[in-house]
């Protein structure tokens, strides 16, 4: 069964409880690994949590929101068998699932209108790998 594991910093915080709604109204469960409020946290801390969620299965996936989505981004492509995307539009989120099976989506809350992140989540969550050529090339990272 796929798990999603949600998380932010401080300035994806809102993004993150935006994205919860979301999630919640099509009624996709998550859990949601913090923060649970706006107050001023270091993002690596809540990448790690996520990421070591995500790489006990090749179900799990991950929702990381930060203010660029960089940082968020860096700390989590840290572990062994994570593959976090940043995503900026509905291509970049197709292809980072499409091609690379990226099993975590990285947003920046700064760059992205509510619209368009909602958009990347549910494209995220809904393309499957491809597989094939680009397996062998998964198998090289």
């Amino acid at each position: 069964m796929k798990k999603i594991f949600l998380s932010s910093d401080h300035a994806g915080y809102k993004l993150k409880e935006f994205i919860k709604i979301h999630l919640d109204k099509k009624k996709i469960y998550y859990t949601d690994l913090g923060p649970y409020n706006s107050y001023r946290v270091d993002y690596p801390d809540y990448a790690h949590k996520v990421a070591k969620k995500v790489k006990t299965s090749k179900n799990h996936i991950g929702i990381l929101v930060c203010g660029s989505g960089i940082g968020m981004n860096i700390a989590a492509n840290r572990h062994k068998n994570i593959r976090a995307a940043q995503c900026f539009n509905l291509k970049s989120t197709k292809l980072s699932r499409l091609h690379n099976d990226a099993n975590i989506i990285t947003l920046g809350s700064r760059l992205l209108t509510k619209k368009n992140a909602l958009n990347c989540v549910s494209v995220f969550l809904n393309t499957k790998f491809d597989g094939g050529r680009h397996a062998k090339r998964i198998k090289k990272i």
